[in-house]
């Protein structure tokens, strides 16, 4: 869980209150507030959701990649066709 997650979820349990609190006393700006301080917070946990999955995935490419390039480099030989081509006359 990253800030932005944290920050989401604590502005969108504030908007839940403010909403509560407006709809208990009858006072519509108040709960109108609520609402859009819980949907914004909401959008902003989203966004803190993506973030991790965006750096999760960009992390499992890299070890994918670093461990591809391990693999290459294992199985490649130490002689290689190209640097000693067989059959090519000597000068």
């Amino acid at each position: 869980m990253n800030k932005d997650e944290l920050k989401g979820k604590a502005e969108n349990l504030k908007g839940r209150i403010k909403e509560a609190l407006g709809s208990v006393t009858g006072d519509k700006s108040k709960q109108a507030e609520g609402t859009v301080e819980r949907v914004k917070g909401a959008a902003q946990e989203k966004i803190g959701q993506a973030e991790e999955t965006l750096k999760d995935a960009k992390s499992s490419a890299e070890k994918q990649g670093r461990k591809a390039a391990d693999e290459v480099t294992e199985d490649s030989p130490d002689d290689s066709p190209e640097d000693s081509p067989e059959g090519s006359p000597e000068d």
